[in-house]
């Protein structure tokens, strides 16, 4: 019978692929895992750390225009986020802390001062037309009286002191040219803030009243924003209880000589 009838047997064997781009590579090794034991030390150790202060929702309340080109026919979404570029406490009343030469504030002004970053989306008057985007950055600040705290702010004051000299040729006349100056400069943690939450109310609308089809091309807008931020500063403070010093346990080595 004629070879030409048999089926032909595909071969098992397939063509190897030369890497084009090969790399050496050299394959890891397993290692062992095991945990490393743990002695706890009682400690009662002075940490520094920041501090809350306060965590007040100061209420910001903003109105302005923002121009629409092209005018707009209908407001799609409105998105907001506010911008923090300045938390800064200033203290106006101190109380002495015992046996120190520092001080506690009793009461302070929170400076704050941002702006409202605002994304509009709105329809022109086209049919078809994309929507449109306009970004506005709406500023605000203000202040406000501090006079309850989770932990009081505390300030160490410097002292300038001069002393000054009798001409020594004619003692009933100062010297105007000499001068002894005594400074003491100490440097405190400076309190700083922290943004929390920012809760917003609005009311957006045009001036002039546009019919249903018509179009506008100025924004008014009338914004009660609830800001939350929290204030801080670094203090020195002591652990007394309940803290334990995790010290791990290695290897031993042996110091004998």
């Amino acid at each position: 019978m004629s070879d030409q009838n048999q089926p032909v047997t595909p071969s098992c064997s397939a063509t190897p692929v030369t890497p084009a781009c090969p790399v050496t590579s050299t394959e890891q090794i397993p290692l062992n895992v095991s945990e490393t034991a743990i002695v706890s030390v009682p400690v009662t150790p002075t940490i520094k750390v920041p501090v809350v202060l306060a965590e007040p929702t100061l209420q910001i309340v903003v109105e302005s225009d923002i121009t629409l080109s092209p005018p707009a026919t209908e407001i799609k979404r409105v998105v907001k986020n506010v911008f923090l570029e300045q938390v800064k406490l200033v203290p106006v009343s101190f109380t002495r802390i015992d046996g120190t030469d520092f001080f506690e504030v009793n009461r302070a002004k929170l400076f704050v001062s941002g702006f409202i970053r605002k994304n509009i989306e709105y329809a022109s008057n086209s049919c078809n037309a994309p929507l449109q985007d306009r970004i506005a950055d709406v500023a605000f600040n203000g202040f406000a009286d501090l006079t309850t705290f989770l932990t009081r702010p505390k300030l160490a004051f410097g002292q300038t002191n001069t002393a000054n000299f009798l001409n020594e040729k004619n003692q009933i006349v100062p010297r105007l040219d000499k001068f002894f100056f005594q400074n003491l400069v100490k440097y405190n943690e400076q309190p700083f803030g922290e943004l929390v939450a920012a809760n917003f109310f609005e009311l957006d609308f045009s001036p002039v009243m546009a019919s249903p089809e018509g179009t506008f091309s100025t924004l008014r807008e009338k914004i009660v924003l609830d800001l939350t931020v929290k204030v801080l500063q670094t203090q020195q403070i002591k652990l007394n209880t309940g803290a334990t010093q995790q010290v791990p346990k290695l290897p031993e080595i042996s110091f004998d000589c």
